[in-house]
């Protein structure tokens, strides 16, 4: 009984002592804002890496004043005149106190904008983030990525082959 107890408070400790490294960090890190009005709502647009480059992953955070307790809204991305992701702003999952969008990427350089449909106490409104500005994907092209990181599985392809070829012919 003894020995269960312990064991039992050593693993409690171990848990406890694992989760309070992670839970001491801000899990979003939002290194830029932009102010955005939507008729009666003010709406800060935080972005975590800046400047946004094409295929690389960053949170999106959308923060109503006054929380997002009573509101709703919805998100549209525009590029090029076309429309994107014309969803329901949900709550971030690691920042639960606003709006957003976790580990997200724009798939294209050039000429964006974030458009707000906000449904609040106030009543309806629309706002824009216009003209942000995407720079070139990062790195090399995608193609060449892919190539290169190909090479150890026609390795590993090789290795199966030249092994199953050996182990074949000593029947």
């Amino acid at each position: 009984m003894r020995r269960t107890l312990l064991g039992l408070a050593g693993t409690v400790a171990l848990l406890l002592g694992l989760t309070a490294p992670a839970l001491a960090f801000e899990p979003v890190n939002v290194v830029h804002t932009e102010k955005v009005e939507a008729g009666p709502y003010d709406l800060t647009v935080g972005f975590s890496t800046w400047p946004i480059k094409a295929m690389q992953s960053l949170d999106f955070t959308f923060a109503p004043e006054g929380g997002v307790e009573d509101k709703k809204g919805t998100l549209t991305l525009i590029h090029s005149g076309k429309e994107f992701n014309d969803d329901p702003l949900a709550r971030h999952p690691r920042k639960r106190e606003v709006w957003g969008l976790d580990i997200q990427a724009l798939p294209e350089p050039g000429t964006w904008a974030l458009r707000f449909d906000i449904d609040g106490p106030s009543g309806p409104a629309t706002g824009e983030l216009a003209n942000l500005q995407v720079m070139e994907q990062p790195g090399p092209p995608m193609g060449l990525s892919w190539a290169i990181s190909t090479i150890p599985l026609f390795g590993l392809i090789a290795l199966i082959v030249v092994a199953w070829r050996r182990t074949r012919a000593v029947v």
